[in-house]
């Protein structure tokens, strides 16, 4: 869940009361395009994507305009702008106008959870606008403190003080940067990063920081960030209709993230936790038709209405369903597991039988209750099926399972549909 640039950006900030570049949205009229131009001198024109990607700028998808004219035609060159980067493909829908801040120093500035310090660590520098990774060690300063205390303003003063920040900046940095402390704390932020902070002189020469681009992730699983009343569509990381309905289900009970690796894959993977996710989708590759975690003890209700998006999209094409999570400490391995044999049942009931191989890797509460559930369910199905305990390596679960597909593909398939009198799917052979 990440939200980038100042469209947004720019009214997460009203709450604390940091100031921000002046900012316009893809809906802006010409007029006001050109009265921001008269206010600011220029506009900088931003495509609008949805999540994070990076390198936008080097990529030379940031323009500058001085006139409408060239204002506009940069809107239309970069509304609809495809970015790649790295293994991440983005395709922008919009363009924000943003008022140029005239400076002389700009500021890097982030706040996240190190896993070097197990605590809140502040990330700054005075010379931002640049990635941070191409300066000197020594030009950037990384500063863990208490969380029950906050970031108070000494910690943001000693900051710049080590890095031997000009002295001018320091006053107004350590007034206003606290506030973000406030913004990153008290609606469940898991990172929160402006790059960069433009010190904007005022007319008798003291500056001000103001936020020229602004970069932010949540925590799902926190409530708070529902007080921000955000669209529900920032945060999916595509347009497909699956995403867009497993997004709906998300809840403070039961995690529902999910990310479509291949549409044309023939394993269907459910799969619970972080590490298991990690893993898995590595190993599968292009064999896996989606990435996903629904860890978090989900109740039935919710674990029965994922599994049977996921089938209704994917299961016709699969050759494998393979449900696999490591040792669970709270999540109810028997309601899970009931959900997802009630959801097969159901689907295969309504839509026919389909030639299908189950492969279960999974421990925790309730581990033989849920796999005898879901081993009654395959044999009244007819499905063939093999299930792991917690007592067997996931690398090697994950391998039986690409295992099972490749033979699946290489005849296995037209077996089972065979044996269940049904005609094998050309999309999964």
């Amino acid at each position: 869940m990440q939200i980038t640039g100042m469209l947004h950006g720019s009214k997460l900030l009203e709450f604390v009361g940091f100031p921000s570049a002046e900012v316009l949205g893809p809906d802006a009229s010409e007029e006001a395009i050109k009265a921001m131009i008269e206010r600011h001198g220029s506009v900088f024109v931003k495509p609008v994507f949805k999540g994070g990607v990076g390198k936008k700028g080097k990529a030379g998808l940031l323009g500058r305009a001085k006139d409408l004219k060239t204002a506009l035609a940069e809107k239309e060159r970069l509304y609809f702008v495809e970015h790649h980067h790295g293994n991440q493909s983005a395709k922008a829908n919009g363009v924000t106008f943003e008022g140029a801040v005239p400076a002389e120093h700009e500021i890097y500035f982030s706040l996240s959870v190190s896993t070097e310090f197990r605590a809140p660590t502040l990330t700054i520098t005075h010379c931002g606008g640049v990635d941070i990774e191409e300066l000197d060690p020594k030009l950037i300063a990384r500063v863990p403190f208490d969380a029950l205390t906050g970031m108070k303003a000494f910690v943001v003063a000693n900051a710049l003080a080590d890095i031997g920040a000009p002295s001018e900046i320091i006053s107004p940095l350590v007034q206003q940067l606290p506030k973000l402390w406030e913004l990153y704390h008290n609606f469940g932020m898991t990172v929160l990063e402006l790059n960069p902070i433009r010190m904007r002189p005022d007319r008798r020469g003291r500056l001000t920081p103001v936020a020229c681009d602004f970069k932010c992730g949540f925590d799902r699983d926190d409530t708070r960030w529902h007080r921000l009343n955000l669209p529900t569509h920032l945060f999916a990381a595509d347009y497909s209709d699956f995403e867009q309905e497993i997004n709906q289900l998300r809840t403070h009970q039961g995690q529902s993230d999910v990310y479509v690796i291949n549409d044309k894959g023939t394993i269907l993977a459910p799969t619970f936790g972080g590490g298991a996710n990690s893993l898995v989708t590595e190993m599968l590759g292009d064999d896996a038709i989606i990435s996903s975690d629904f860890g978090g003890n989900p109740p039935y209700e919710k674990m029965k209405s994922v599994a049977s998006i996921c089938f209704r999209h994917w299961l016709a094409q699969s050759n494998v369903l393979f449900i696999i999570g490591g040792k669970s400490n709270n999540t109810d391995i028997f309601e899970t597991f009931r959900a997802m044999a009630d959801a097969l049942r159901e689907h295969i009931s309504k839509h026919g039988p389909t030639p299908l191989f189950v492969v279960i890797g999974r421990g925790g509460p309730n581990l033989v209750r849920g796999m005898a559930a879901f081993r009654d369910t395959c044999e009244a199905l007819g499905l063939p099926y093999r299930f792991f305990g917690y007592d067997t390596a996931m690398s090697e679960v994950v391998d039986y399972a690409r295992e099972v597909n490749e033979w699946m593909k290489a005849g296995g398939r037209a077996e089972i549909a065979a044996r269940l009198g049904v005609s094998t799917q050309s999309e999964a052979a």
